[in-house]
């Protein structure tokens, strides 16, 4: 779960993965998320003691791909391909010192040997965990992608089959059925997208080697208190190359807060129990801060010459107070509460539909945070429960900038004093203010929205 993996890459199943490459929700480049999922290769190299690390990339079992045997795409120290090679030959040394910390959380030896014994790095991890890809989802692609019919007739059909668990949950925990079964269909396609790599070699590979240790440390162990507890199997225990595991992908820290015994059988089991699952998950919620009987948001008309420097998330006003500057539901309909609060979301800009988000979709950022990614939960649920597609359209003219042409933005953005900090090619809220002003400043809509043509009134053309 992407929500729990504030600081690194989230839990890379299909969706995160598509929400990592969008380019306004800032927060999934720091995921990585989001994401969800190269997630089959593992490196079968063997390290221990002082034994130097391979030289050279060596194949996979199976022909599986291996590590690239390069630097990492971040720059950090501890991802030069050096660093990596020196790391994995000390790693058996690394997972036989976190024994005394293990040791604290109550993991008993023999368990500590059992599920430690053979494990091996999987290099790989480190291309997948500084990848930067050159090319981009539209929010649009992103959202017919994950909302489509087949993932609708599918959800329906869960919702069906576990009506009663759903009900319960629903009764206990106060979280709308509906969020639950979306996150369950997006993040692995109802349990047929789960990821297949080790989580105990996964974390372990992080918590030695790499630029996230301390983070991946505190992963690995908790995995190993899942399997000492006896929750689950190491064999349940497999998903993403950063450790997300289960349909709706729980990272080891994230299942010791959030995971329930919901049938009472004495096991949290998120993997194979539809009922651990789906009260796991509406815990997971609750705990976020769910507010029962609440929607996620509305889409809304945002009126012609409207200021889009309003459009952020520190901006909260009353739906009260957007209606008097001229929002609108696109339906039609009255909004249902006037004094709740909301921001504004404008994700294609002045060009396609706006927003109004309230609490229930800060709630689901929390787990993963992406606004790609939420939109997607929140609109996903909306149809599950009969609803309709959105009704305006995305400017699916507009294509989404490269890497390279991200950089040369920020680049030409920065020669001319709008923006301050390093260009790396990911766009941030750093990266759209900067935008918004020079927008603002060249006579257009300040609605941050990065397109070709606003590249080449940058570069002078």
């Amino acid at each position: 779960m992407g929500r729990l993996v504030t600081a690194v890459t989230s839990s890379l199943t299909g969706a995160t993965m598509l929400a990592a490459c969008l380019l306004f929700p800032a927060s999934a480049q720091a995921q990585g998320q989001q994401g969800q999922n190269g997630l089959s290769n593992l490196f079968g190299g063997i390290f221990s003691g002082a034994s130097p690390a391979p030289s050279q990339p060596a194949p996979g079992p199976g022909g599986a791909q291996p590590w690239s045997g390069e630097d990492g795409a971040s720059g950090h120290p501890l991802m030069t391909a050096a660093a990596i090679r020196e790391a994995a030959g000390n790693f058996e040394n690394c997972v036989a010192g976190m024994w005394p910390d293990a040791a604290r959380r109550g993991i008993s030896q023999d368990n500590f040997q059992r599920f430690t014994a053979g494990l091996t790095p999987d290099l790989r991890i480190m291309d997948l965990m500084d990848s930067q890809p050159e090319f981009t989802k539209s929010i649009w692609d992103y959202l017919d992608i994950l909302v489509n019919d087949n993932r609708l007739a599918k959800g329906k059909e869960v919702l069906a089959t576990y009506k009663a668990q759903f009900d319960a949950t629903e009764k206990a925990y106060g979280v709308d059925r509906y969020i639950v079964a979306a996150i369950w269909g997006i993040e692995s396609n109802y349990s047929t997208q789960m990821g297949d790599r080790s989580v105990l070699q996964s974390t372990a590979t992080l918590a030695c080697i790499g630029r996230r240790q301390a983070y991946f440390r505190d992963e690995f162990l908790s995995a190993l208190e899942i399997l000492n507890r006896g929750d689950l199997r190491p064999e349940q225990m497999r998903g993403s190359w950063a450790g997300a595991f289960g349909p709706t992908q729980f990272m080891p820290t994230a299942f010791k807060r959030f995971a329930v015994d919901g049938d009472g059988d004495g096991r949290r089991d998120v993997v194979d129990n539809p009922t651990d699952l789906i009260a796991s998950t509406a815990n997971n919620l609750k705990k976020d801060g769910w507010q029962s009987g609440q929607t996620w948001g509305f889409e809304v008309v945002v009126p012609q010459g409207f200021n889009y420097m309003l459009a952020d998330r520190a901006k909260m006003m009353t739906i009260a107070q957007w209606e008097k500057l001229g929002l609108k539901r696109a339906t039609g309909q009255p909004f249902p509460h006037p004094a709740e609060k909301a921001y504004l979301l404008a994700p294609a800009g002045a060009q396609g539909p706006g927003f109004l988000m309230l609490q229930n979709f800060r709630v689901i950022m929390k787990y993963n945070p992406a606004e790609a990614y939420a939109l997607a939960i929140g609109h996903f649920a909306d149809r599950l429960r009969g609803g309709q597609p959105f009704v305006q359209p995305w400017p699916r003219q507009e294509r989404e900038l490269s890497r390279s042409e991200r950089l040369e933005l920020q680049q030409l953005l920065a020669q001319r004093g709008f923006y301050k900090g390093t260009p790396d090619g990911q766009f941030g809220g750093q990266t759209r203010d900067a935008l918004r002003s020079f927008q603002a400043s060249s006579g257009l809509p300040a609605d941050g929205f990065a397109t070709s043509d606003v590249l080449d009134r940058l570069r002078g053309r």
